[in-house]
């Protein structure tokens, strides 16, 4: 594989784009995977790839900017001057991007191997698949779930919940993370975990890009889900392996991370399910949070760890107060 530049003609094959948010160390070991994996070179008998790699940041304040023109400068770089979020981030780096292909490549990820030439075969071999995900796998080498079924408003109440603490295994989440399907298993499925996910060009040019209404999570589902409208396939393809360290940038904020992650739920089911589905969930998920700031605040009370139950409770309450409304969203800047 080559990597291509701005000056030059060549046409691209692969545009890899990565928003990066105060993850540099993450984001050193993401793009020294992508070169590693330029180096392995692709089937004898067949061309090098021509791959651009773009970077977006929104704003990182960990010097993740310094490290990116020392040591990688054939990046292409989008430095925003605020975090714009990762839909906008990601469609930025969408309008700068060259390639028969694009992969959105999250900065917590590595390449493993011959991961990206054979995903661009796959793609080259079936004109009708849209987007493709490889196998996102733990550090430890399991297997991380990444082939989703769309959710139902069922699902929704026992998927990434109380009611889910409560009963991990439950059959709704199990449907869902399609369980009964081997995870070695090369398979259509609704959507993918947006981690590591290729897109033909020409279908995103048919649907647009990320919908910059989700700020971050659902987005990846959102976008799958306007795919298969369009008629176009979407493959999970576990021959291809990618490394996932997952949620290191949305760690770094838990209370952000409840709001967005919930709000985006609630954004999706009014997108897609309409009003009255949308309205059922954001009532049941503030009961949720109800329920554990009372728990949380009683904890308090009765002495058990309270700077821990103290900080829930606070994040707990933002939640609540936002009233998971995409207005009540607090300020970016």
């Amino acid at each position: 594989m080559k990597h291509g530049t701005a000056l030059e003609s060549t046409v691209i094959d692969l545009s890899i784009i990565i928003v990066n948010w105060n993850v540099r160390e993450l984001l050193r070991r993401c793009l020294t995977s992508i070169v590693e994996a330029s180096i392995a070179g692709t089937e004898p008998g067949t061309r090098n790839l021509e791959l651009e790699t773009i970077v977006v940041d929104n704003a990182s304040s960990d010097g993740s900017l310094e490290m990116l023109q020392a040591e990688f400068p054939w990046v292409r770089l989008i430095a925003n001057e605020r975090n714009v979020g990762f839909t906008r981030a990601n469609n930025q780096g969408l309008a700068l991007s060259r390639g028969r292909y694009v992969l959105f490549l999250n900065p917590d990820t590595e390449i493993v191997g011959d991961a990206l030439p054979t995903m661009v075969r796959t793609m080259e071999a079936r004109p009708t698949v849209g987007a493709l995900g490889p196998q996102l796998r733990y550090p430890d080498g399991t297997v991380q779930s990444s082939r989703r079924r769309f959710p139902t408003l069922t699902t929704a109440f026992f998927e990434s919940t109380l009611l889910a603490q409560w009963w991990p295994e439950n059959p709704w989440a199990r449907r869902y993370r399609l369980a009964e399907r081997p995870d070695d298993l090369e398979q259509e499925v609704d959507w993918l975990v947006g981690a590591c996910l290729l897109v033909r060009r020409e279908a995103l040019e048919q649907v647009g890009g990320f919908d910059e209404g989700f700020f971050m999570y659902s987005e990846e589902m959102d976008l799958c889900r306007r795919l298969r409208a369009a008629g176009w396939r979407v493959v999970y393809l576990p021959s291809a392996q990618v490394i996932h360290h997952e949620g290191r940038s949305s760690e770094q904020v838990v209370p952000e991370r409840h709001l967005h992650f919930q709000t985006s739920k609630v954004r999706y089911f009014r997108k897609h399910h309409g009003r009255l589905q949308a309205e059922l969930l954001r009532l049941f998920l503030l009961l949720t949070y109800v329920y554990q700031m009372v728990e949380e605040g009683l904890k308090w009370l009765l002495g058990h760890k309270r700077p821990l139950r103290a900080a829930r409770v606070r994040v707990y309450w933002q939640v609540l107060r936002s009233r998971l409304r995409d207005e009540s969203l607090p300020g970016h800047g």
